[in-house]
């Protein structure tokens, strides 16, 4: 990598995130077209009326970020309404494109706010907290070049199981091995493919992280061996909370070796979440980290390949003396005849009771021996209780690859693990906002991703169910989630169950692609999903385009995301071919000419546009990735020459790592309508 396209300037004392990996010199002096002023926590660029501005990684809103203001402060809230600042993942990086092309990235570990053209529409201004970060300036000719560096500079991504790419089924409420196990029939026998099943926090005794209830699972390393012969990988939730319990080992041990996070007093910080009462693991602290991570080992022994972590922001419901003080102040409103404004006050002292900055301020980690507060540290809580497991697993399973993804994270995480966009909802603009991140997050160096397909929060319809399923069969984590209360969601539970069985099957029908085309973005430090701005610069309409994607080398999605539609308008940017499929062998092709067009799409249908002189191959679908038969691999485009497709294929793991193999194809114009291909 040419590091001298990439300028890094330091202010004050930063403390070390660890989110890069490449050593770059320190610069002196910001270039003249960045400000940086107010004792250095401001920094501001004046745009062009055009100019676009990319990134923020899991954020609210279009791919284009220009017209809001963000902020990167990992935050437990699963309303992403477009007026949220702050979601789950804290990534502080931004691209503007314009008459100048460069990246900034914001090495900060607590809240940094971009107004991105919100105060002043044509000014960004960033606010760091205090005046103690790095700030990377990265130059190129185009966006995708700045991705490019910037991804260079933070280190390669985290590479998922390749079964990890096969649909994925998991609810809160599956309290018993039987619930489990009537998923997994209710999917098999109604023919759908499926490879992992989520266990949420009802597996775990009293709450208990690294306990499993013997009463609702019994003999769970048996279980564990009779899903695995069934092709199925059980996937359970970890918590960042560790409950006070006299007798549980974790809390003892992390009690008794100081490995909890401190109050200002020097004692254990205690919290609470779903087991009541808590205290948190000093992630921060090396010895710490190691400990909590060398924990997953008691699941890994029973045959556990794949985890989620969560409530790892930190989340938190109350705080002893957050709840003591709330309970204090709505006493006092005992006896009042209560106003408008004295009844907002009191509902807000309720609500503030959870995940409250008060008592973020009063929680303090052990840093090389010196008392940290948790306020200048914030977003890489999540991030370090990840690194820890990834860790660990190189450790306990140096030959085997083992999923691994979290809700909260920050720049620098993506090397241990993947993200999901946490707690969404069964909303229609939430479809359009799963689409809208991938490119963001990839450009945050964060390729294993994906939404809770069909929503997590809320009621779901059938026609909502098959219009995300229509999306999500893209992402390369492709769970369905639901809450506790909701509407159950799971595909044989709908009346079309043809539609939904086909979508899935197509799904593993394009796995040897998409898995493909992760690995390239990965090992080329490129993006999977790509806004058609970077792949058609200088193309007006292309730029303006925030609902199609490009997916890797091939192909463009256009999915729809609206009710009761028919199709959608599309802008196709070049001569391409769309494949509308009703399943994986059901298909018709139609040409279409560059230029906007109303595409007809039923809710049974996903359309994919090939880009011409460019191929999509498929297999035949199978029950589960294990099952993916690569001789019966054919490719779909239109040829007038000879393309050449490089095939990734994951044949092992070493260190923690999956081992990957190479197949190049030849594919050429077809013979009685047939593509030829042979490989290379």
């Amino acid at each position: 990598m040419k590091t001298d396209a990439i300028k890094k300037y330091v202010f004050g004392k930063p403390f070390e995130t660890n989110s890069t990996v490449e050593d770059i010199e320190t610069s002196d002096g910001v270039p003249s077209y960045v400000t940086v002023s107010g004792d250095s926590i401001h920094i501001t660029y004046n745009m062009g009326k055009n100019d676009k501005v990319y990134g923020m990684g899991e954020a609210v809103r279009g791919i284009n970020k220009r017209g809001w203001i963000y902020e990167t402060y990992c935050s437990d809230d699963p309303m992403h309404t477009e007026t949220k600042r702050s979601l789950y993942g804290a990534h502080p990086f931004i691209i503007v494109d314009g008459e100048d092309v460069f990246g900034l990235f914001v090495d900060y570990p607590d809240r940094v706010t971009f107004d991105i053209g919100y105060t002043s529409i044509n000014v960004i201004d960033i606010t760091v907290g205090a005046p103690d970060y790095k700030l990377y300036l990265i130059e190129g000719e185009t966006p995708l070049e700045i991705v490019r560096k910037f991804r260079q500079l933070i280190g390669r991504s985290y590479i998922a199981p390749f079964w990890s790419f096969g649909f994925q089924q998991s609810r809160w409420s599956y309290n018993t091995s039987r619930d489990v196990q009537s998923v997994i029939d209710n999917y098999r026998d109604n023919g759908f493919p499926i490879d992992a099943v989520y266990l949420d926090i009802d597996y775990m005794e009293s709450f208990k992280d690294f306990t499993v209830s013997e009463q609702n699972f019994p003999d769970f390393g048996e279980f564990v061996k009779s899903v695995k012969a069934q092709n199925i990988h059980l996937v359970p939730i970890i918590d960042a909370g560790v409950k006070i319990e006299d007798g549980y080992d974790v809390y003892e041990e992390g009690r008794d070796n100081d490995y909890f996070c401190k109050d200002e007093n020097g004692e254990d910080f205690v919290a609470a979440v779903w087991p009541g009462k808590v205290c948190f693991p000093d992630f921060l602290n090396p010895k710490a980290a190691e400990w909590f991570g060398m924990k997953y080992k008691t699941l890994t022994d029973l045959g556990i390949d794949g985890f989620w972590n969560d409530m790892n922001e930190p989340a938190i419901f109350y705080s002893e003396k957050g709840l003591e003080r709330a309970i204090d102040k709505v006493t006092s409103y005992k006896g009042k005849n209560i106003g408008i404004y004295d009844f907002f006050g009191l509902k807000d002292t309720v609500l503030g009771v959870s995940n409250s900055p008060d008592d973020y301020s009063s929680i303090y980690h052990n840093v090389n021996g010196e008392s940290v507060c948790h306020d200048t540290v914030h977003n890489i809580y999540g991030y370090n209780m990840t690194k820890s497991a990834s860790d660990a697993f190189k450790k306990i399973e140096p030959d085997k690859n083992i999923l691994m993804f979290s809700r909260a994270s920050y720049i620098g995480m993506h090397r241990y693990g993947g993200i999901w966009m946490g707690d969404n909802q069964s909303w229609w603009s939430h479809i359009k906002l799963n689409l809208q991140m991938l490119p963001s997050l990839n450009m945050c160096g964060f390729m294993y991703t994906g939404a809770d397909m069909v929503g997590f929060g809320d009621h779901c319809t059938e026609e909502l169910a098959l219009r995300w399923l229509a999306l999500g069969i893209f992402n390369p984590l492709m769970r369905n989630h639901s809450a506790l209360g909701t509407r159950n969601q799971e595909f044989y539970r709908f009346e079309n169950r043809d539609a939904f069985r086909n979508l899935l099957k197509l799904r593993y029908a394009l796995i040897p692609y998409l898995y493909s085309e992760y690995i390239k973005s990965v090992e080329n430090s490129d993006l999977m999903f790509k806004p058609l701005s970077f792949e058609y610069r200088g193309d007006r309409f292309a730029e303006a385009v925030e609902d199609q994607l490009m997916v890797g080398e091939s192909i463009m999605i256009a999915p729809v995301y609206e009710p009761n539609a028919i199709g959608r308008s599309v802008y196709i940017p070049e001569d391409m071919i769309a494949v509308k499929f009703r399943s994986e062998d059901d298909y018709s092709v139609q040409s279409y000419s560059k230029g906007h067009w109303f595409v007809e799409i039923a809710n049974d249908e996903v359309v994919v546009f090939i880009r011409k002189n460019k191929a999509l191959p498929l297999v035949k679908s199978a029950d589960c990735t294990v099952n993916i038969d690569y001789s019966t691999l054919r490719f779909i485009g239109e040829i007038e020459d000879e393309f050449e497709y490089t095939l990734c294929r994951e044949t092992g793991a070493s260190n923690g790592e999956s081992i990957i193999s190479k197949e190049n194809y030849s594919v050429s114009a077809p013979d009685n309508g047939t593509l030829k291909f042979n490989k290379i």
